[in-house]
């Protein structure tokens, strides 16, 4: 499960879309740009379940972004 999750505009213009986005899984810290086009550019280490992972920070997303 993804704990401490955060995401925050890439641009001042909240016109463009693009957001980093930060949390904890599985004891661990990731980074990482999502884009408005829903794919994740991550920064550094990629979590192993990478389609879970993905899935939950869309809905996370989907929540808080577009909602």
């Amino acid at each position: 499960m993804i704990t401490h999750f955060r995401f925050k505009p890439l641009f001042e213009n909240t016109q463009l879309p693009g957001w980093a986005i930060s949390f904890y899984y599985k004891q661990k810290y990731y980074t990482g740009e999502y884009k408005k086009d829903g794919s994740i550019k991550w920064m550094g280490d990629t979590p192993d379940d990478l389609l879970i992972v993905e899935k939950q920070i869309h809905e996370y997303m989907l929540f808080h972004v577009y909602e």
